[in-house]
């Protein structure tokens, strides 16, 4: 992923120099295993560890790749320019590339799985002090992009934060799934190599063995972790249109943070634009752009070919990056959100009351009136504030027939804001506990 869209510590899990240190103590451990169990003698096992404090040569990993075409063999012959062939005669015993390259990808995603589950904690942190913050800020619902009825900025942020933390939950789910390594050998049939070597290599690395691994570990795990990823990308995407959107001129309700000394645009130095929700739009694109991929991994030839290989190359560290800095981004964006609690009220009240329709139709079905004609009744007096201006409330009060329901108190009640906010505190219980 590009430096614009990266953070250091999570690009630091998909460096080649990250890589070959979780390979070498895939070998490492797979050796000790080995002479635990008398198959290689223990001074050769003890004799990989000299290289426990060695910075491997990438360069001479490439030099030696460009030879061999094949990048554990490279590794595997650097190895033994370390410690000394002598010594290194008996890595990778029984082992095929795969017991390598797999479970270090899955290394990988843990550990870039505990990062995005730290950056998640955040986002929920901060969506639940701003919930909380705009408990009784009371702005219009919209559904359909219109009007619809009061509901609270509290709720809005309430909303975003239970999502995010269904996420969280998908996200434990994901890492669980993800935490095995194979250590099988050929066909993944362990003729070369005991159970037990994978047994030891996975408790030192972290790790569940995967039950059955062919020649590589099933790829249905690693669909359905880009498949959640996925979806706290959407999520991502979904918190940030509605800030968009609140952001609006027209609108204004909030507007993500400007900073002293920020343009906006170069020709027009009015312009505050929403560049950061924008911004996240588009990476929950890449970000879901990895899914179809992923699922398409899972066929592969009989025991295992290399198709899938290419494709985790790239979705792996880029997804995982995307994320890890959209997730931040979204932290930042919500806890230096602007709110405009005025022109909440001022939007609600652009219509004159329209917004309480559903108050005076409950009460008329309640007052004897048929649902159907009580529909009429209130709706030909909603289309004159509509089309004409009208207030609401006015033309209830003028209505012959209105008046015939409900008495001048009761239509005035129905036009109470608290009536609509009343069951904010068993919704926070709810989302927050008590």
């Amino acid at each position: 992923m590009i430096p614009r869209y990266s953070r250091p510590e999570m690009v630091a899990i998909w460096s080649p120099e990250t890589k070959f240190r979780i390979w070498y103590e895939i070998e490492a451990h797979a050796c000790d295993a080995q002479a635990d169990l008398g198959v290689i003698p223990r001074d050769n096992a003890a004799a990989v560890w000299k290289a426990r404090d060695v910075e491997f040569d990438v360069a001479r990993i490439d030099e030696i790749e460009a030879v061999t075409k094949h990048d554990v063999i490279a590794f595997l012959t650097h190895l033994a320019e370390i410690i000394g062939n002598d010594e290194a005669r008996f890595v990778h015993q029984g082992m095929t590339s795969s017991d390598v390259l797999d479970t270090t990808f899955n290394v990988q995603l843990v550990r870039a799985t505990d990062l995005l589950l730290a950056d998640m904690d955040k986002l929920l942190d901060a969506l639940k002090r701003r919930a909380l913050e705009h408990k009784d800020t009371v702005r219009i619902g919209r559904s359909h992009g219109i009007h619809a009825e009061p509901t609270t900025m509290g709720l809005t942020f309430a909303r975003f934060y239970a999502e995010m933390d269904r996420n969280r939950t998908r996200l434990r789910a994901a890492r669980a799934e993800i935490a095995t390594g194979a250590i099988s050998g050929a066909v993944g049939t362990f003729a070369n190599i005991d159970p037990a070597v994978e047994a030891h290599v996975c408790e030192k690395l972290g790790l569940e063995p995967e039950p059955i691994s062919t020649q590589v570990i099933p790829r249905d795990r690693h669909a359905a972790f880009f498949a959640t990823l996925g979806v706290i990308g959407s999520s991502i995407e979904n918190v940030a249109t509605e800030i968009r959107h609140m952001q609006r001129t027209e609108v204004l309700e909030a507007e993500e943070f400007f900073s002293k000394g920020q343009k906006g645009s170069s020709a027009m130095p009015h312009k505050r634009n929403p560049v950061l929700t924008e911004n996240l739009t588009g990476l929950a694109r890449l970000v879901r752009m990895a899914v179809v991929p992923a699922m398409e991994n899972v066929a592969l030839w009989h025991e295992r070919d290399i198709s899938h290989s290419s494709v985790e190359r790239n979705i792996g560290p880029d997804t995982t990056i995307t994320l890890d800095f959209a997730l931040n981004r979204l932290t930042q964006v919500i806890d230096k959100l602007v709110i405009y609690p005025d022109n909440m009220l001022a939007n609600m009240n652009k219509f004159r009351g329209l917004v309480m329709s559903q108050r005076v139709l409950l009460a008329l079905t309640q007052a004897g009136v048929s649902r159907e004609d009580s529909y009429k009744l209130v709706q030909r007096n909603a289309m004159k504030v509509w089309e004409e201006g009208k207030d609401f409330k006015t033309e209830l009060l003028g209505d012959k027939e209105v008046l015939a329901a409900l008495s001048a108190e009761e239509i005035e009640e129905k036009f109470d804001l608290g009536y609509h906010t009343k069951h904010v505190d068993t919704i926070f219980k709810r989302v927050f506990g008590d």
